[in-house]
């Protein structure tokens, strides 16, 4: 069976509710959310030309948004250039398994080598079994250990 390959591309100012939706799903499923406030200055952020560090992609098939990766560009105090930090990716329930997933790190990837940013990583929930399975195949997972306050 084939499929309908999805189209990688910057989030648009169009893609404000199909973006929440999925941002939502992406919430719901570490048990989290935010107030709407943070859904509007968030997307508000991640579409504005003269905010650099806040960036999205999301996966578009045929309209129908089915994926998205959010990124942000950091200093790095062991690094000359900027680290890339790939803080949110999500994959519509039905479109699992058929790359998009890894079509929307590729995006990140790409645009990070453009910019000159050497280093892209990001952190998962140790239960989050299905995208370790992509993950242990496109990067190297590090011993380190996440504390928050």
């Amino acid at each position: 069976m084939r499929h309908l390959i999805p189209t990688i591309r910057p989030l648009a100012a169009t893609d404000f509710d199909q973006w929440c939706d999925l941002w939502r799903q992406y919430l719901e499923f570490y048990q989290s959310s935010v107030p709407q406030a943070v859904y509007d200055t968030t997307f508000e952020r991640l579409i504005d030309p003269d905010n650099p560090a806040q960036n999205a992609h999301i996966a578009d098939q045929a309209g129908t948004l089915v994926g998205l990766v959010h990124f942000i560009y950091h200093p790095h105090n062991w690094r000359i250039e900027n680290v890339c930090y790939l803080q949110d990716l999500f994959t519509a329930p039905k479109t699992r398994g058929m790359g998009v997933g890894r079509a929307l790190i590729q995006s990140v990837y790409d645009v990070a080598d453009n910019n000159g940013t050497p280093s892209v990583y990001w952190l998962t929930q140790d239960f989050n079994k299905p995208a370790r399975l992509l993950y242990d195949r496109i990067a190297t997972q590090t011993p380190f250990i996440k504390y928050q306050r």
